[in-house]
């Protein structure tokens, strides 16, 4: 399939670099943080606690190093292309092996292309991973736009619909005839949207935070109803789950879908910037994972130093209010069943916001669902958490897909 290829629909290549002005004064701004009081109880119902922020800003000013995390950016091929207006960046990966599999992978908030990088290896290269040649993907993993190396949109209008549709150009314009894509988070509403779209070449699709909740009980548990008396253990549990999320856990997606503006201290403090991201939370609570792991208290893949390299993505790209912009401009719920009819590949991870039902998914998805599997290990940031066990479900996902296409 041969395209016109213009000045503004050419692919570039892109360097990552900053300067050892931009990084003296990220460290500058750090040690000059004026600290509030402690917290007044001793757990973390009040927010981030003050001792693990400090701990943070120690480690972040003085040992911390970004220059690793630049140098493993600048051995991927990083390209840019305009698509509807706006630069898009992306990392794209083709297997050795010619036959893979097109996927493009969508990251979240408060993650980035940062969260992608542990499943690159594995997934083009999968022989060398302990999987089969047949299983090899090419990559796409882009960066959502007003996030990372992204431009920022000037005008309204960038919701997950319309990435959704930029992805699928972004799919052609690389030569892709037939493709799947993955997203979890914001990732997920934007490849479901793609779902719903459908368009031409895009075989199925994947979520680790899928959509699947019945239509009737959406408004119940974004308001905090009992739970009706007729649900299932698992099905209780995961009402019980979203209940609380939008009790007590989502006060960070309400100022910014409201007041993304107002947030400058996103641009100004490293440290401002740093807690909201690391309160977003999980699964586990708030701030969930994110806060056990800089405590030293959960070991795993999943790193002090990746933490930092992504927050320190978002500061010296100053994408801390762009990026917010995105829950402003969405319109739609997350956790209710689309209206999806190519197959869908749906991951339960334990730590994940909630456990989506098999029940749910099978109604949602009577005639489309091609896998859905339960883990025993892993969150809201799968890749990022838990990559093996990420890379082995994209491959049994898709894997019927592969015969099919």
């Amino acid at each position: 399939m041969s395209q016109l290829i213009t000045e503004a629909t050419a692919i570039r290549e892109l360097q990552v670099g900053f300067s050892d002005v931009d990084l003296d004064d990220l460290r500058r701004r750090i040690k000059a943080t004026r600290w509030p009081e402690r917290e007044t109880v001793d757990d973390d119902s009040q927010g981030v606690p003050l001792a693990v922020m400090q701990d943070l800003a120690r480690y972040w000013a003085t040992d911390y190093d970004w220059r690793t995390c630049e140098a493993k950016l600048n051995a991927l091929p990083n390209f840019v292309t305009e698509i509807d207006g706006l630069d898009i960046h992306f990392i794209h990966v083709r297997s050795q092996h010619e036959d893979g599999l097109p996927l493009i992978v969508t990251h979240g908030w408060p993650g980035s292309i940062i969260e992608q990088l542990k499943i690159i290896g594995p997934l083009t290269d999968p022989t060398a991973h302990g999987a089969a040649a047949s299983d090899a993907f090419h990559l796409v993993i882009p960066s959502l736009p007003g996030h990372g190396f992204s431009a920022k949109p000037t005008a309204t209008g960038w919701d997950p619909a319309r990435i959704a549709r930029a992805w699928a150009v972004l799919m052609k314009r690389l030569g892709n005839d037939r493709f799947v894509a993955q997203g979890g988070d914001w990732g997920a509403a934007v490849t479901q949207q793609m779902g719903i779209q459908a368009p031409d070449g895009l075989l199925g699709i994947h979520s680790n935070m899928p959509g699947t909740a019945p239509a009737e009980l959406v408004k119940g548990f974004e308001t905090g109803e009992a739970p009706p008396s007729d649900l299932a253990d698992d099905e209780l549990a995961a009402y019980e789950q979203l209940s609380a999320f939008y009790a007590k856990h989502v006060a960070y997606a309400q100022i910014m879908s409201t007041r993304p503006q107002t947030m400058y201290g996103l641009a100004d403090s490293p440290i401002d910037l740093a807690a909201f991201a690391i309160d977003h939370g999980d699964g586990t609570g708030q701030p969930g994972l994110i806060a056990r792991i800089l405590e030293g208290r959960l070991p795993g893949e999943l790193t002090r130093d990746d933490i930092l390299d992504n927050i320190t993505l978002y500061w010296l790209t100053n994408t801390g209010v762009s990026a917010a912009r995105l829950y402003w401009e969405n319109k739609a719920d997350f956790f209710d069943a689309k209206p999806i009819t190519i197959p869908f590949a749906i991951s339960v991870f334990p730590d994940e916001l909630y456990q989506a039902p098999h029940s749910w998914a099978q109604r949602a998805y009577p005639d489309n669902l091609v896998h859905f599997n339960r883990l025993d290990r892993g969150g809201h940031f799968a890749a990022w958490e838990q990559p093996r066990l990420f890379c082995e479900e994209m491959r049994a996902s898709f894997r019927s897909l592969r015969r099919s296409s």
